[in-house]
């Protein structure tokens, strides 16, 4: 269990989906810890395997006193209630913006030894739930928001002091933005 370096904005590995876990083995084991011990260590709410350099369909979170894992994620929204609110993201450090999400969710998947786990989250569970299973789509939470949000969201990474020219950015439309902005049935 070590804390590894997240990758940051820019980097290809954040806009590659990520493929479906089928060994639950000891070194899938070994990158939940990883995830955690460096999620825990930057205080975040959550972080995706890819943030870590590694394409795998899985995340930690760490929310509300909750402190857990889910691997191959399905999410399924049991209504229509939306929250809008300050969102950030450990790949895009020290930067938020208002982004909308579904208000609840169900997260159906599995643990680290491939037993069924369901996480049902609502508010800020939802929000984080939500953001790292994009994370595993390629989505990042600034292709969430409306044109003006993300023009200025793209502006304030140019000025952020991590941001690499050499790596240069790309915004990626979200694939859910067309009459499903919240990617319901996935």
């Amino acid at each position: 269990m070590t804390v590894q370096p997240i990758r940051l904005f820019g980097d290809p590995v954040l806009r590659t989906p990520a493929d479906p876990v089928v060994d639950f083995d000891a070194e899938l084991r070994k990158l939940i810890a990883d995830l955690t011990d460096t999620m825990r260590e930057q205080s975040g709410a959550g972080l995706a395997a890819p943030q870590l350099g590694v394409g795998l369909r899985v995340f930690t979170f760490d929310v509300d006193d909750v402190l857990g894992h889910l691997v191959n994620p399905v999410l399924e929204f049991p209504d229509e209630e939306e929250q809008d609110g300050p969102e950030g993201c450990l790949s895009i450090p020290g930067l938020y913006f208002d982004t909308k999400r579904r208000q609840n969710v169900i997260a159906k998947g599995f643990n680290g030894y491939g037993d069924p786990l369901q996480i049902v989250g609502t508010g800020l569970m939802a929000r984080c739930v939500q953001h790292e299973t994009d994370h595993l789509d390629g989505v990042l939470f600034v292709d969430r928001l409306d044109p003006a949000g993300r023009k200025e969201a793209m502006k304030a990474i140019r000025q952020a002091e991590w941001y690499d020219e050499a790596a240069p950015p790309t915004v990626k439309l979200s694939p859910h933005a067309a009459g499903n902005p919240f990617g319901l049935g996935r």
